[in-house]
């Protein structure tokens, strides 16, 4: 074998080596990119929740991109005026109803978000559904709505306390203030 041939050799195992190193970070850095956007996307809490659940990182990444998927295909429609106005006097009634009533005011709660969803387009099959779906455009309140969930299924067992249901309703108001009122956004978006 003459020096030549060896020189060649060696220099196509190092263009060769060199671009599979390249490769490799390219991988990386796309599915760090990934991993961004989605945690940025779904904030941390439900991204890590995701994980969890799946078992690992990249089932859990497909999972959020799914949800991402449907919610796109769904007719996600603003509020009408009407429809605002009507809620926010329903959402009245429920806070007055606390006073004398804290448990049924949270289910009545629990109940009118699940309307002001259905009105909306989201598809209201079951809670972890109805979550899922909210996550992708609301992902700030979506700690807020689990958390008010799991305090309403407490109470219908007899296992939530005053304090609870209080909790349950200011967050169950976080995220009826986000869907009440982004309407208005989407609404004079879509306008212009």
């Amino acid at each position: 074998m003459s020096i030549s041939t060896s020189s060649n050799t060696e220099l196509i195992l190092i263009v060769a080596l060199v671009v599979v190193v390249i490769a490799i970070a390219a991988l990386l850095f796309l599915q760090k990119r990934r991993t961004a956007k989605l945690r940025t996307k779904f904030g941390d809490a439900e991204y890590t929740r995701a994980v969890e659940k799946s078992g690992n990182r990249k089932n859990a990444e497909a999972g959020l991109e799914g949800r991402a998927q449907r919610v796109d295909g769904l007719s996600i429609r603003p509020l009408s005026v009407a429809d605002r106005t009507r809620f926010g006097e329903f959402w009245s009634g429920v806070q007055l109803r606390f006073i004398d009533g804290p448990a049924g005011a949270v289910s009545e709660a629990d109940r009118l978000l699940g309307d002001i969803m259905s009105t909306r387009g989201y598809p209201v099959g079951d809670f972890e559904q109805r979550a899922a779906d909210v996550s992708v455009s609301h992902p700030l309140v979506l700690e807020n709505y689990r958390a008010a969930h799991e305090i309403a299924l407490r109470q219908m067992q007899g296992q939530a306390n005053t304090e609870d249901l209080r909790r349950a309703m200011v967050h169950y108001r976080t995220l009826f203030d986000e869907l009440v009122s982004e309407p208005a956004i989407a609404a004079s978006k879509a306008a212009s």
